[in-house]
C-alpha cells in the first residue's frame, strides 16, 4: 500500500488488474477526454507504462481500491508529464463511471498532493486537464489548484487544448 484515506487505499497496479483497467479504459464515456475507448493492446501498453514508471521514479498512477469492497475503482497517482518545454510532476485520476460523483477522485487526488509535497518534497504539483473535461477541472480546483496556463497537445490526430492547474507547497507560492 502506498497511501490510505478514509475510504480508499492506493497501491501499485499489477498485471492482474488488467480486467479492472479495461472497465475504465474501454468505457467510451469515461475516455472521452482521450478521444475514445482503448483497445486491449492499448490497455496493456497503459499498464506496462505504469510499471515502467514505478521502476524509474518509484511512482506512477496507482490502483485506487475501495476499502469496503476491495474493488479497484480507479487510478490516481503521480507521473512526470511533458508540458511545453519541460517535464512537470502531475496528479492524474481516472475512475470507473459507476464511482463518479462520490468524492473518490478528490479524496485520492488530495492524498497524492500530500504525497508529492511531504514524501517527494516537490515545490509544486499540477494536473493537466483537457479544456472540455469540466469534472476533472472541478476536482483540481477542490484540490487547491489554480489554473496557470494552457497548451494544445496533439493526440490521436486531434488538437486538444489543455489547462495546467497548479498547487504550490505552502509558503513557496510565487
Amino acid at each position: 500500500m502506498i497511501l490510505e484515506t478514509e475510504r480508499l487505499y492506493l497501491r501499485r497496479l499489477r498485471q492482474e488488474d488488467f480486467p479492472a483497467l479495461c472497465r475504465i479504459l474501454q468505457d467510451e464515456e469515461a475516455m472521452y477526454a482521450y478521444e475514445g475507448a482503448f483497445t486491449d493492446e492499448e490497455v496493456q501498453e497503459w499498464l506496462d507504462r505504469q510499471i515502467r514508471r514505478y521502476q524509474k521514479w518509484d511512482f506512477g498512477l496507482w490502483a485506487v481500491i475501495l476499502k469496503e469492497t476491495e474493488e479497484l475503482i480507479g487510478q490516481c497517482g503521480l507521473t512526470m508529464q511533458q508540458w511545453k518545454e519541460q517535464e512537470v510532476l502531475e496528479i492524474g485520476y481516472l475512475f470507473q463511471r459507476a464511482y463518479w460523483h462520490r468524492g473518490y477522485a478528490i479524496e485520492a487526488a488530495s492524498a497524492c498532493k500530500r504525497y508529492a509535497f511531504e514524501t517527494l518534497k516537490a515545490d509544486e504539483v499540477c494536473s493537466i486537464i483537457r479544456d472540455t473535461n469540466i469534472p476533472s477541472q472541478k476536482v483540481a480546483l477542490r484540490n487547491g489548484m489554480v489554473k496557470k496556463d494552457t497548451w494544445t497537445k496533439h493526440y490521436k490526430g486531434v488538437d486538444m487544448p489543455h489547462y495546467r492547474f497548479v498547487a504550490y507547497k505552502e509558503n513557496e507560492r510565487p
